[in-house]
């Protein structure tokens, strides 16, 4: 068969011209992985943004092809997996590649499932998208000349790209798919950031100020003129156009209201998007139940803790102390990023009271940068490469000190370091034995759901000593209960940006600041935010009936083991894995 020219990858296409009655007599074993490999290729072609962030070097000079034939090609592609997944016989398989056979049969369904939504017309969003594209080098190398020349090359290649993102954005408005106004009046702002008159000034030069050793002095000439020379020419006037087309065609053109359900087939994408994130079946109206739930449940612990430090007043007039109380606050960004750094290397020495297994990868902490932090949350974490080379990366948001309180950075840190993201993503992807597409899972409510259960594992690393931070752990908590309220409010009952906006600074200590970017986060990215709560409660329920059930035989070391070897999948398969670990455990 002739392969599309959008799926260039070579391997891919090999794969795609096996004869598929082959399949049938081959080893069922030998048929799942050959698939797998097939499809994480095509995925790193189709898509060099994630390839980059995997590691997987060999399309750093490429952008994803966004035209409509590439898109159509991928959606066909997609359903295809589920044809050629139904020509391996699930019965013959190991329960091990059973296992793996349904994760992905089941990514592949979401996939199809998506795609009548046009989830691509929504990815430009208030904190990522083309306005922030010099920021990919954060996910490539940058040791050697080829690393360099490689990066003028994608440069060169920018402008094909914003290209095809105009005329995304413009199929986007004539279908009436786009994100709201009040998000994306947020991006035109960062979109003129690009605008400059000199190179020079150009957040893409920002690799060219400085080289490491390895360079030569010649070659650093010959680059940084490249880089003056490629930026005047291509990345800026295509920048200019771009911003042209946002700003007079599709700007104008996005809706007043803020929820997805005020799209075409709004709340049924709302309901995907739910299954999805959650990986349950639960209803928007039951996850807005179980918010408002944990609201009041968080809600009454901060009162225990105000009346601990002897606060008199409401609780929102405490609220009010916390964000202007110039004690809860550094006063330079220098400061701030050394209190981050100091409390990750402090955990870092207690993690073996909790896992007996732990990380090889190690990670660092990176600020993030200047022309997303203003519209970006607090802080966020980066996986390390596929090979192991490129560390994973907490980066901390030092965009006005002013407004990011000391209490809040225990709880941060463990939820994006460790015992976080980076102890669970590094170790998943250490897992060799796992096919690639495992390692890199970025399942929503294990993910997250982690993250937010590693927040109360705190108390167990001594952490949260000082009633503040205490505070601070029960606000990071509370933060993610009013997720639940707001998310399903703002896509499925009608609620409006201030309704959300008021709802949070009543309900936890955040500053504005912070509730306003987390509102508008919500309102861009339907469902994903409902993913924390949903899967932290899951993960602290099976720990609460594995402690029930074993009694003094309970290891918590070998808990949370049981609960990583799995890497990132669905609530039930964790669930799943725990209740078999509890069963072997009972055994004399």
């Amino acid at each position: 068969m002739t392969c599309p020219r959008v799926l260039a990858a070579t391997l891919y296409c090999m794969a795609l011209s096996l004869p598929s009655p082959a399949w049938a007599a081959a080893d069922a074993g030998a048929q799942l992985q050959a698939l797998f490999e097939r499809e994480w290729q095509r995925e790193l072609a189709e898509d060099p943004l994630v390839a980059s962030y995997r590691g997987e070097t060999q399309f750093n000079d490429r952008w994803p092809d966004l035209g409509p034939a590439a898109l159509e090609a991928q959606n066909a592609a997609d359903a295809r997996v589920l044809t050629d997944l139904d020509r391996i016989p699930r019965a013959a398989l190991s329960p091990a590649d059973q296992l793996n056979y349904d994760l992905f049969r089941l990514q592949y369904q979401d996939r199809v499932a998506a795609a009548p939504f046009h989830p691509e017309y929504y990815d430009i969003k208030a904190r990522e998208g083309p306005q922030s594209l010099n920021e990919t080098t954060e996910n490539m190398p940058f040791e050697k000349v080829a690393d360099y020349d490689t990066w003028l090359r994608r440069l060169a290649a920018l402008p094909v790209y914003l290209e095809q993102y105009a005329a995304l954005l413009q199929r986007a408005a004539a279908a009436k798919r786009t994100q709201p106004r009040v998000i994306m009046e947020r991006v035109l702002p960062q979109l003129e950031m690009q605008l400059v008159e000199r190179p020079d000034d150009s957040p893409f030069f920002e690799r060219f100020r400085r080289y490491p050793d390895a360079i030569p002095d010649a070659e650093r000439g010959r680059l940084t003129a490249a880089a003056r020379r490629v930026i005047a020419e291509a990345v800026i006037p295509s920048y200019r156009r771009f911003t042209s087309v946002f700003r007079d065609v599709y700007l104008p053109a996005c809706r007043d209201t803020v929820g997805i359900w005020d799209t075409p087939d709004g709340r049924a994408f709302y309901a995907n998007r739910v299954r999805y994130h959650t990986t349950t079946s639960l209803t928007p109206e039951q996850i807005h139940e179980i918010g408002l739930a944990e609201v009041a449940r968080d809600r009454a612990e901060m009162l225990e803790v105000m009346k601990e430090v002897g606060f008199s007043g409401t609780l929102q007039e405490f609220f009010v102390q916390l964000r202007t109380d110039p004690k809860f606050y550094y006063a330079t960004p220098d400061e701030l990023f050394r209190a981050y750094v100091y409390t990750a290397k402090m955990i870092e020495p207690e993690l073996p009271r909790l896992f007996g297994k732990l990380y090889r990868t190690p990670f660092g902490l990176r600020v993030i940068p200047a022309t997303s932090a203003p519209n970006t949350t607090t802080a966020y974490y980066s996986g390390p490469s596929i090979d192991g080379r490129r560390p994973g990366y907490f980066y901390v948001n030092l965009y006005r000190p002013e407004v990011r309180p000391k209490y809040e950075i225990e709880v941060l840190t463990v939820h994006e370091a460790v015992p976080g993201h980076h102890l669970q993503i590094a170790l998943a992807q250490e897992q060799t034995d796992l096919p690639k597409f495992r390692r890199f899972s970025g399942v929503t409510a294990y993910v997250e759901g982690w993250g937010l259960y590693s927040e109360r594992l705190g108390y167990d690393l001594g952490l949260y000593q000082d009633p503040y931070s205490r505070f601070g752990q029960l606000t990071y908590d509370q933060w993610r209960a009013v997720r639940l309220v707001v998310d399903t409010g703002i896509h499925y009952m009608g609620w409006t940006r201030q309704q959300a906006i008021d709802y949070f600074l009543e309900n936890a200590a955040k500053t504005e600041a912070d509730v306003v970017n987390e509102i508008d986060r919500y309102i861009a990215w339907p469902g994903q935010a409902l993913a924390y709560k949903i899967g932290q409660m899951k993960i602290l329920e099976l720990r609460a009936r594995a402690e029930a059930a074993l009694g003094d035989r309970f290891d918590i070391r070998a808990f949370h083991d049981t609960l990583l070897s799995t890497g990132a999948v669905p609530l039930e398969i964790v669930e799943r894995t725990v209740n078999d670990w509890i069963e072997t455990q009972k055994q004399p």
